[in-house]
This record gives structure tokens, sequence and C-alpha cells, in this order.
């Protein structure tokens, strides 16, 4: 069995560590915010670039916090993508506004920055790119066009823990970034948490007052807030996993340049790495109008393989009353139907990644079909 993602070969690397942030912070019986969170919220705003961090307790929170920071609420728009994680609209919704979607760039899976505008109404309030599977979206442009449109810029970073555009770490792009540390993220818990950056100071005042009830300090709320608190645990097992981060990214790249490899001779179009972009690649998602077929070749000979995502949010039952159809977005409807994701961890063996591309390439040879981008 090689597994998509193995959170036991990453803690056994590291179990001493971890035990030890652990058995401290429960001699400290710090288990809600607590010192532990308040030194991660500073070291990851530095990682990022960003003047604060406010921890929270998914990245789900992070994009809710984030859009009511920047005063998102019934009867305002907010423009994202289709082809991501439900929780980017569903964030969106939770703010009472509306989430209005553009396609993705075929090639890099991320906001087709030329389709903004056309999208942007009076109701407009904010651009939500989505840096997905760990590449950045093209943030030049968005920034371009929020500046002179007056809108807000919040990045949903979830996927993309160190990645970079251009040089700079995203989530210090914009003007909010969301992270989220589920475990199977590149830098995730041992359970649930997010983290929201910002170097806007009203922005960082509001969210820490949300995600704890609304007070600035106990008992007195002065805003209707949230329970969103970081566990004091879950923040000391990500300081010690922060410190590892860079050198877990580079594992992930030198997998992902192995993959391109010893795929080049196959059929399936491997991930496409766009210039401004440094990829972190959280999964390493390979395309082919043949998936589900190759999946379950996979699967028969012991490869977990994954698909992020099989169908786009604007084909959801639960968000139909969006009045989207079929053909609204065809890239991310071609997208939904061809990407399948490979085993891509930083503890991954050489002889496991010759595996799984071999079973690739055995079962789809290179023949006359044209790759995407």
């Amino acid at each position: 069995m090689i597994p998509f993602v193995d959170l036991k070969a990453q803690y056994l690397s590291i179990k001493d560590e971890i035990d030890a942030a652990v058995f401290k912070a429960l001699e400290s019986t710090q288990f809600v915010l607590g010192s532990e969170v308040v030194a991660l919220e500073e070291e990851f705003a530095h990682y990022c670039n960003a003047d604060s961090g406010i921890a929270v307790n998914t990245g789900t929170s992070a994009l809710h916090l984030a859009l009511l920071a920047a005063g998102i609420g019934a009867g305002d728009e907010v423009i994202t993508v289709p082809f991501t994680f439900v929780a980017t609209t569903a964030a969106i919704c939770y703010t009472g506004a509306k989430p209005v979607f553009v396609d993705i760039d075929p090639v890099s899976y991320t906001m087709d920055v030329t389709q903004i505008e056309a999208a942007i109404t009076e109701r407009t309030k904010a651009i939500l790119p989505v840096h997905l599977y760990g590449q950045p979206a093209d943030m030049e442009p968005i920034l371009e066009i929020a500046r002179r449109h007056g809108l807000v810029v919040i990045e949903d970073a979830a996927q993309a823990h160190r990645a970079e555009y251009k040089g700079q770490r995203v989530g210090s792009l914009g003007d909010i970034g969301c992270f989220s540390f589920y475990p199977g993220k590149n830098l995730g818990a041992c359970g649930e948490g997010g983290m929201v950056v910002t170097s806007n100071p009203e922005y960082e005042r509001k969210m820490r007052m949300l995600r704890d009830w609304g007070q600035e300090q106990k008992y007195h709320h002065l805003l209707k807030g949230y329970n969103y608190r970081m566990d004091g645990i879950q923040g000391a097992i990500l300081r010690v996993k922060l410190r590892h981060l860079d050198k877990w990214t580079e594992a992930r790249r030198t997998h992902a340049a192995q993959y391109d490899k010893l795929l080049a001779s196959s059929e399936v179009s491997t991930p496409a790495v766009m210039p401004y972009s440094y990829h972190v690649y959280h999964v390493y998602a390979v395309r082919s109008p043949q998936r589900d077929w190759l999946q379950q070749i996979l699967h028969k000979q012991g490869i977990q393989t994954g698909i992020h995502y099989p169908i786009p949010v604007h084909l959801q039952p639960a968000y139909a009353e969006l009045g989207y159809q079929p053909g609204d977005f065809p890239h991310a409807e071609r997208a939904a139907r061809e990407v399948l994701s490979l085993p891509m961890y930083a503890e991954l063996a050489l002889n496991q990644l010759e595996v799984v591309s071999a079973v690739v390439r055995e079962n789809l040879p290179c023949m006359n079909w044209q790759k995407v981008g």
C-alpha cells in the first residue's frame, strides 16, 4: 500500500519534539489560546511577512473572520472561483453576502484574471482568489483591479503555506490572508486549526475580538462574536512543525520534479508551474480524460489517490440557489472531470514515486493526445 498521505510517518520523524511540546502545554494548563498560541501567531505572521497573525480553530473560521473584518455582509458580492473546496464559498455565505464566480485559468487552475472586471457590480466588495494545490493565483493583476475599484483582496491560502508569488510569501500579498492547519495540509495540526494574517491593525483588532465572542476584555462584548479560538495544544504542535516546514516543502518540490520526469513519457498532463510561482505542491494533481479509469487501476495496485475536486461548487446541490448551470464555467468543469491527485508528502520514498509513476506509464502510455497547457 502506498498511502495518499502518511501522517504517521511525519509524526514519527519528529515524535520527541511533538511529545515534549504537548506535555509542556498540558502542564501549563493553557488549553484555550495561551502563550503557545500567542507565540505561534507571532512566528507564523513573521514567516508570511505580515505584521499580525490571529489563530483560530479552522481555516473556514479564518475566511469567515476575514470577510467580516472587511465589512462584508448581507447584500454584498464577493468574486471567487468555483474550483475550490466548498469552504471558500461557505464562508462568503456565512456573512450573508453572495459568491460571484469567475472561471479558472485551465493551466494554473487559479482565478482567470481576465474575467474579473466583467463580474464586478456596484455590490462587489471583495475579490477572494484561491491559491490552489499550492500554487499562487496571479496576484498582480488582481491587486491592480482591486485598487481601481476600491475592493478588498482576501487570499485563500489554505493549501499554500510557504508558497511565493514573484518572491513574496502568499498571505501578505492582499489585505488579509487565510490559512488552514487541517492535519493533511503542508503545515497541519493534530486536529483542526487555522490562521489569519494581516498588516492592517484595524482588521487585526476586529478579528481578535470576533474569534473570542466579540470581547476586547473578559465579559466586555463590543461585537457579536464567535467561539473560534485555537486550542493551546494545537498551538504548541504547530510551533514545532513550523520549524520543519522549509525542509518539508523542499522535499515536496523534489518529489514533484521526480514525478515530472518519470511521467514525461505518459499520457497524463503534469502540473504546470507558472513563471511567477514558487509552487509548494499541497497536492500533485495530474490530468487525464481517463481519470476515473486510471484511479481504479491505481487503487487495484494498492496506490491511494484523491480527487480535488470532483464537482465544482457552482454545481453542488447545496448552492443551487446561486443560479448557475452546467457549462457556465467550462474550464472548472473540465478540470473537475480530469484531475487526479497522486501520493504527495515529504516522507515519500523514491521507490514509491517510481512505483506510482510506472503504473501510470504502463496503463496510459504517451499517445497522440493533446496535453492541457
